[in-house]
């Protein structure tokens, strides 16, 4: 099932953002200086390249703590349940992202297969891009077909989860309790997915019951549109800068 493209702001009039964006905005200026980084602290990057053995408590926070600082994978997932409003298929939409980058999470690490940070952080940046466009209805007036919604985020959630394999590679985490390690994080991940979510799910239901809302769904996801090129831009200025 699709995402409703959403209603018109009123043109020609001042639109007042949502503050459920603006939120949003002000997370990612605050962290546009660590864009580049990833919003890894050198603490924890020290910590996982110095730890060996079994370490499932550390682990786990890590986990939580990437996803929600991660402002990318917030604005993506912002995205997808900007128009979904049954919980069923929120946890439908919630569950393909998680599959998507579990799975490639995993397997990145165990076959020691990375994409450079910036690439990947850059692609990751588009699937903002794409969400906000599914979402004002670009694609049937552009292309004349709505491409499945589920099949976008399957696939971006795959590429997601290339982003944080690359990053723990990057990091050369030992192979001592390696697997171990590495289920923790992934299950800190689904925990900090899930407690972002449920923030933005509590301001996103009191927002819908606005009359506002329809108006302003337009604005905010051409902002987010915005979001999506500017998180691309500054990935693709880091690669070049480091070439």
């Amino acid at each position: 099932m699709s995402n409703p493209p959403a209603a018109p702001c009123g043109r020609g009039r001042g639109v007042r953002c949502a503050p459920v964006f603006l939120l949003v905005v002000a997370a990612t200026l605050l962290w546009a200086d660590a864009a580049l980084a990833h919003a890894v602290t050198l603490g924890d990057k020290g910590y996982i390249q110095e730890v060996t053995g079994v370490h499932l408590l550390p682990f786990l926070y890590l986990g939580a703590k990437h996803m929600v600082t991660g402002y990318d994978h917030i604005l993506f997932l912002f995205g997808v349940i900007f128009f979904l409003y049954g919980m069923k298929q929120i946890g439908i939409y919630v569950s393909l992202f998680a599959v998507g980058h579990s799975t490639t999470m995993l397997l990145g690490v165990w076959l020691d297969f990375g994409i450079s940070s910036y690439i990947i952080d850059a692609i990751i940046g588009f699937s903002v891009v794409y969400k906000a466009l599914d979402n004002l209805g670009a694609f049937p007036r552009w292309f004349g077909f709505q491409p499945s919604t589920k099949a976008a985020t399957l696939l971006f959630g795959l590429l997601h989860g290339f982003g944080l394999a690359s990053r723990i590679i990057d990091y050369d985490i030992s192979p001592d309790g390696l697997w171990p390690n590495l289920i923790a994080f992934n299950v800190g991940v689904e925990v900090g997915q899930l407690l972002a979510l449920a923030a933005v799910l509590v301001v996103m239901r009191y927002w819908r019951a606005t009359p506002s809302f329809a108006r302003q769904a337009y604005a905010v996801n051409v902002l987010l549109m915005t979001a999506g090129f500017a998180l691309m831009g500054l990935q693709m200025t880091g690669y070049f800068v480091a070439a």
